[in-house]
């Protein structure tokens, strides 16, 4: 019978000194106790390094579905920036947004800042459909294709960020308020984030006889889905002239 004796340590100290050799060479200063080394911010392993990665992504995305005409999109009013930043922190808390204003004054160009500011904060998820309203009503319109609409409306409806642009532009009917209902309920009910855009106020003042004082929301769209935006929006009403028509020079 052989004799047995005792294992011996195995001698790591070579391989130490090789791995700390490594980490000074880096830059890198190990954390005491044993801890993972500190990264640096352009390194895998530290926060800022994978939310730049998400955000690359994530602009590359809102790129992909934002028109030529708005690429260069940045959200400039308060109320605006106020709220994507609100969107990036918690989605699911943040209500949606309505921008007001008349024809011609930024609204398209503020609600896609507003998007493009979320995708560069870096989310987990960050998924986008931007569409008017009118366009909407045509996709949606029913074909010979078996559920191809319904399909389509379950797409816009459960997309994590929508902008509905130019909402209360197209002509109204029995149908195009029954998919608009059908679409603002939805994303109400399940605390969808939602930008609007509208050149209608939600209600327009009323005379001494209590009669409107010009078209609004309620009539566009009926009281039942204004009655929603009212909860599930934060208003921003912006205000200037039409940028798209050139100033005149006296």
């Amino acid at each position: 019978m052989g004799i047995m004796t005792e294992p011996q340590p195995l001698d790591t100290s070579g391989a130490v000194a090789r791995v700390e050799r490594i980490l000074n060479d880096r830059g890198i200063t190990p954390a005491p106790g044993g801890a993972e080394p500190a990264y640096r911010p352009d390194e895998p392993g530290h926060p800022e390094y994978h939310r730049r990665q998400r955000a690359e992504v994530a602009s590359g995305r809102w790129m992909a579905a934002t028109p030529p005409r708005y690429q260069t999109a940045t959200a400039t009013q308060p109320g605006v920036i106020a709220w994507a930043t609100a969107v990036a922190a918690d989605p699911g808390a943040t209500p949606s947004l309505l921008i007001t204003g008349p024809t011609g004054t930024g609204k398209t160009h503020e609600a896609y800042g507003a998007l493009r500011l979320i995708a560069e904060t870096g989310p987990s998820v960050f998924q986008m459909i931007a569409i008017t309203t009118a366009d909407l009503y045509g996709l949606l319109r029913p074909t010979g294709a078996v559920g191809a609409a319904e399909h389509e409306m379950r797409r816009v409806c459960d997309v994590p960020l929508l902008l509905l642009d130019d909402l209360g532009s197209a002509k109204a009917s029995e149908w195009t308020e029954e998919i608009t209902y059908r679409l603002i309920n939805h994303r109400y009910n399940q605390c969808l984030p939602t930008i609007f855009t509208s050149n209608l106020p939600p209600k327009a003042p009323v005379d001494a006889n209590g009669r409107p004082q010009g078209p609004d929301l309620a009539g566009a769209l009926g009281e039942r889905i204004v009655s929603r935006l009212a909860e599930m929006t934060t208003l921003v009403a912006v205000t200037g002239s039409d940028r798209r028509r050139p100033v005149s020079v006296s």
